[in-house]
């Protein structure tokens, strides 16, 4: 890393992306929905094939920001408004981390890391804020059947500033979760702008949307590809991302700014609005590889090689102390931190990664284990809330030769479980030197 000034940073995180949707996996003009402007970031930069997220919304935003599995954090799983959810003040956030290196921090989107005071993105780091502090779905409340606003608080898009309480904006209903993301990326690019004029490094954190159901596009994209709601809000989204990397041109920053574009789940599987995850078998709430591997893209000009594509495994854990490096933070050296530092990998400085394998949890229980070119399931659960439960024998697939995960291999490759079983035990130690904070816990 050069000793000059710190580079920006901005990180784009699309909602239940799935691994098959986008042209340069495959996807794109074959789901109905081209996405060009992405395709294009992928040809200037670095695409992982094997870039490895949590189940579920919560979990992956808490590994994001705090480096950590979520199984440490009690991150397991969304829960109602109102009731404890979320990181708990203890746990110290990528923002927190950047904004004592003087960046300039914002969060643009959705949240999903508490709804109380003391744990919006405003009290954790981010210098303003603008979204949505729970889930989109809610968006769907105020036009269901039989809700009662007495009973259930309505859902609310927010705004805050460190420093002051943040507010509720405007109901959060099914118009305004068709406008959400051009609301967002208009406020991240005035964002990136008002910080380059007072000279300041910048971190801007924009979790979009889209594609999380309803997946509902803009007015402006309804009906553009005759392939209905789902792919014109895939084209709604490439757009967004378009309108954030011309934004960075126009402002001459590109060379300065490091810019990854990731989801944070694999695919919807609800009906309308399911997603692909490719050749991978599964979507979210599962342990397959299509839950688990999710699209990736980084692109810093002159540092990452253009063009590159890596079958590398990456954890989303490792972002978040591959990007205080970047901006020459330290990590914090009180608890343990699961995320490896990749930037060597990323700048072609290693051809390899830093990690071979991780294991995963959903809620309180290990799920299966990536080791290498190994997956070990000890539950069985190939679709949502359709499986074998907890099994006798785990199960052992090769996703190289075996990428769907139909045929398990143990018996003839028992030999595997030496290393799992090590990696699984190192994790467990840990927990037991440093206990996990209860889902709940109370700041």
């Amino acid at each position: 890393m050069p000793a000059s000034a710190s580079p920006n940073i901005v990180l784009i995180l699309a909602d239940n992306l799935g691994w098959g949707e986008l042209g340069c996996y495959g996807g794109g003009a074959l789901r109905g929905a081209p996405t060009p402007n992405i395709d294009a970031l992928a040809e200037q930069g670095l695409l992982l094939q094997n870039f490895n997220v949590e189940s579920d919304c919560v979990p992956t935003r808490s590994a994001l920001m705090s480096g950590r599995h979520p199984i440490r954090t009690g991150c397991l799983q969304s829960v109602p408004p109102g009731l404890p959810q979320g990181l708990t003040r203890w746990e110290i956030t990528l923002a927190q981390r950047l904004s004592d290196k003087g960046y300039a921090t914002a969060h643009f989107g959705k949240w999903h890391l508490g709804d109380v005071p003391g744990r919006f993105p405003s009290d954790r780091g981010f210098d303003e804020w603008y979204g949505i502090p729970r889930t989109t779905d809610e968006s769907q409340f105020t036009s269901t059947v039989g809700f009662d606003p007495n009973v259930v608080d309505l859902p609310y898009i927010m705004e805050g500033k460190a420093g002051e309480p943040s507010r509720q904006v405007k109901v959060y209903d099914l118009e305004a979760r068709r406008g959400i993301d051009a609301d967002l990326v208009e406020r991240s690019i005035d964002f990136m702008q008002r910080s380059a004029s007072a000279g300041k490094p910048f971190f801007l954190y924009l979790p979009l949307v889209h594609l999380h159901f309803p997946t509902l596009p803009h007015p402006d994209f309804a009906g553009r590809t005759g392939a209905g709601d789902f792919a014109d809000s895939m084209v709604e989204m490439d757009h967004r991302v378009g309108q954030v990397v011309e934004a960075l041109e126009g402002m001459g920053l590109a060379k300065d700014t490091f810019l990854i574009f990731c989801s944070d789940n694999g695919p919807e599987f609800r009906a309308p609005y399911r997603g692909t995850a490719g050749p991978w078998t599964g979507t979210y709430h599962t342990a397959m590889e299509g839950s688990l591997r999710v699209p990736f893209i980084a692109r810093w000009p002159d540092r990452i090689a253009a063009g590159r594509i890596s079958n590398e495994i990456v954890h989303v854990t490792d972002l978040y102390t591959t990007l205080l490096r970047v901006a020459g933070a330290a990590l914090p050296d009180d608890r343990p931190i699961d995320g490896v530092d990749q930037l060597p990998f990323f700048l072609g400085e290693e051809n390899k990664s830093a990690r071979e394998g991780f294991p995963f949890y959903i809620k309180n229980e290990l799920r299966a284990v990536k080791w290498r070119d190994w997956k070990l399931h000890f539950f069985w659960e190939p679709a949502v809330n359709e499986g074998k439960g907890k099994l006798e024998s785990p199960y052992l697939f090769n996703i190289t030769r075996d990428p769907k995960e139909e045929t398990d291999v143990l018996v003839y490759n028992t030999w595997v479980l030496g290393p799992v079983l090590k990696l699984v035990k190192a994790f467990q130690d840990s927990v037991k030197q440093h206990p996990n904070t209860p889902p709940g816990e109370l700041d």
